[in-house]
């Protein structure tokens, strides 16, 4: 791998190093506003001439240099973090966790804002190094393992590159954004022979599994219908100019893989996933998580609609281009069944009461409504938290029923862990994470081009529609492409 354009400067207290003046001085400055003089920082450097050659630099701590007797993946996991803030701010915090309880040892954090990797740095550990890029992370063969938390554009390019150095992923969902990066995630996965967790960690939780095992022993019947609800994706109606982004975040790389565009708080950090380059919208951020449920409980990882279909209402104002409220409708064949995407107040179906000492709902506003010959079932959440209805709950199974796999402890990431130490298929493995963003991205194109459109799950691909067809991909800015 070649560095195109950026470089990493070693920076440690009591070292010396070659660095030109300004950037001593910037990152020094850096060092003592976050409190960091006793950490070392890898950072993207001022150092390199003009038109010189830019290698990557030897970066690796003593803490976690490769030796001989370093244990394994199938002993302790050593792993990086790139992307820390929100959920990889989460993530980090739990790999802490199992660090302390000998499981994994946290080898290095990256993230290319500044202040979220200041605060990284202080959770992770001072044997955590710490960088801006990514592409230095992959470079270490002492590193077993990342998990991705970026923001969506950049899940397939990283988690490709991760496959690439052969390293295990856990990627953050939605675990595409176009068709043919979530290709590329399976092929990528498939060939380097590693472990993937996707993060719709609502098929790990303890009543996802109580859900599922309910409705595969026939408690409502054959379920011909899903119904996925959800509150409205929202409106910039407050839209801010462009600006210089701020100090601390480096623009150009946040971007990636995106076309380029001038920096606007409110299309980064939490808010690009109201931009359909970017984000999706609630189809693509919470349907990657009910309908992952949806897909688990039917029995329908590997499959896909046959027809999609969708109407809705876009923004008339704002940045954001993401549509309010929307239903797309997917027609499954042999078995034949619906699912929809329900987006919108009118579709919301009110909490569950829960007695004294039960879990209570706290994201009750989406979920899914299963509908058989025999009955229904409605759950709500699907990420953080599942909640089943009471009588998938307090139903006792009879001698003879069926079970279902759960996830070692009701965890997502013990989950994984396993998958890396016996190689066995994660509850969210790429394949299944890729079919679910296929949907969501399926939707979101029937939406946009205001017709029907017509899968071959075989293929891969959309049939009878060039325009569609087109639309499968996009192109990559370079240098972060596929």
């Amino acid at each position: 791998m070649q560095d195109r354009g950026s470089r990493g400067l070693t920076v440690r207290t009591g070292q010396a190093q070659l660095v030109d003046a300004v950037t001593f001085r910037r990152i020094t400055d850096m060092a003592q506003d976050k409190q960091l003089t006793t950490r070392r920082r890898v950072l993207k450097g001022l150092g390199a001439a003009a038109g010189a050659a830019v290698g990557f630099p030897s970066i690796i701590s003593s803490q976690v240099r490769a030796a001989v007797d370093r244990p394994g993946a199938n002993d302790r996991i050593t792993l990086a973090h790139i992307g820390v803030g929100s959920m990889g701010k989460y993530h980090l915090s739990e790999m802490v966790k199992y660090m302390k309880q000998g499981v994994v040892n946290v080898a290095a954090v990256c993230d290319c804002d500044e202040n979220r990797l200041a605060t990284a740095s202080e959770m992770a550990g001072p044997q955590a190094d710490v960088y801006r890029d990514y592409r230095y992370i992959l470079e270490r063969k002492d590193i077993d393992a990342v998990i991705i938390a970026t923001p969506d554009h950049w899940h397939a390019v990283q988690m490709v590159h991760a496959a690439e150095s052969g390293k295990h992923v856990y990627v953050e969902k939605p675990a595409a954004c176009t068709i043919e990066e979530g290709k590329a995630m399976v092929a990528a996965a498939k060939k380097a022979k590693i472990s993937v967790q996707v993060g719709s960690q609502g098929r790990s939780q303890p009543e996802a599994y109580l859900a599922h095992r309910y409705l595969v022993n026939g408690n409502i019947g054959t379920i011909r219908r899903v119904d996925c609800f959800h509150y409205p994706s929202p409106v910039d109606d407050k839209p801010v100019p462009d600006s210089e982004p701020p100090p601390e975040l480096d623009y150009d790389l946040w971007l990636g893989p995106l076309r380029w565009r001038p920096y606007n708080a409110h299309c980064c950090h939490g808010r690009f996933r109201w931009l359909m380059d970017s984000g999706g919208g609630q189809i693509r951020d919470r349907g990657a998580h009910v309908m992952s449920c949806a897909m688990w409980w039917m029995g329908a990882d590997g499959t896909g609609p046959v027809t999609i279909e969708a109407t809705g209402e876009a923004p008339d104002k704002g940045a954001w281009d993401c549509a309010t409220t929307m239903v797309v409708t997917y027609t499954f064949k042999n078995p034949d069944w619906i699912l929809t995407w329900r987006q919108g107040n009118e579709w919301l179906v009110p909490p569950e009461e829960r007695k004294e000492g039960e879990d209570k709902i706290i994201r009750p506003g989406y979920g899914a409504v299963y509908t058989g010959d025999k009955g229904t079932f409605t759950h709500w959440g699907g990420d953080g938290g599942t909640w089943a209805e009471r009588k998938a709950r307090e139903w006792v199974p009879p001698a003879g029923a069926k079970d279902v796999y759960k996830s070692p402890n009701f965890n997502h990431h013990q989950d994984w862990f396993e998958g890396i130490k016996t190689g066995k298929k994660t509850i969210m493995n790429i394949e299944a994470a890729v079919g679910v963003s296929n949907l969501c991205v399926l939707g979101n194109l029937a939406f946009m081009l205001g017709r029907k459109l017509h899968w071959d799950q075989s293929k891969q691909e959309i049939v009878g529609d060039e325009q569609a067809r087109r639309l499968m991909g996009r192109p990559q800015r370079a240098p972060y492409h596929l």
